[in-house]
């Protein structure tokens, strides 16, 4: 398995993969709007025998009250072809944003996702340091990756994500 940057071919590969992997088009849609607006993100692809079955999205997330003073990302989506699910497929994706999140000098990295399967790369609650979601999501599912130890210390408020989040 090989995982890469996304590259202007993958485009329509991509959102099949979220279309498939989701229960509706909403993280596609979310996907397309956010490349179509010109938006700073990182997408990375995971490649089986020159075939993309996965893909990862990072885009940049504020934090209240510290404007340009975070370097902050936020993972979503996330989503692997279904055939190739559950094959750590997702893992090594989320393990390379992880890396690439750390080698361009970002603090942290926020997730809404699965309370089970996060921690295994570190996230723990958001609120174990004072931050929570502007969605209402339950605690134990928004959770953080400090990348940068006590780079969050003494920050406190409300994750803010790209006004195209709210558009889908």
């Amino acid at each position: 398995m090989k995982i890469r940057k996304e590259v202007p071919l993958d485009t329509k590969v991509i959102r099949n993969i979220n279309v498939k992997a989701f229960e509706t088009e909403a993280e596609a849609n979310l996907v397309d709007v956010l490349r179509d607006s010109g938006c700073a993100f990182v997408s990375l692809v995971a490649e089986i025998d020159q075939e993309v079955v996965g893909h990862i999205l990072f885009t940049p997330v504020e934090l209240s009250g510290t404007k340009n003073t975070l370097k902050l990302m936020g993972l979503a989506p996330m989503a692997v072809l279904p055939q190739y699910q559950n094959q750590g497929i997702g893992t090594q994706l989320v393990k390379a944003g992880i890396e690439y999140c750390q080698s361009g000098k970002y603090d942290a990295i926020v997730v809404l996702g699965h309370p089970n399967y996060y921690p295994k790369f570190g996230f723990v609650p958001s609120v174990n340091y004072g931050i929570k979601s502007e969605y209402e999501v339950p605690d134990e599912a928004f959770m953080l990756l400090e990348l940068v130890p006590n780079s969050l210390k003494n920050h406190r408020g409300t994750i803010k994500y790209h006004e195209l989040f709210n558009s889908v």
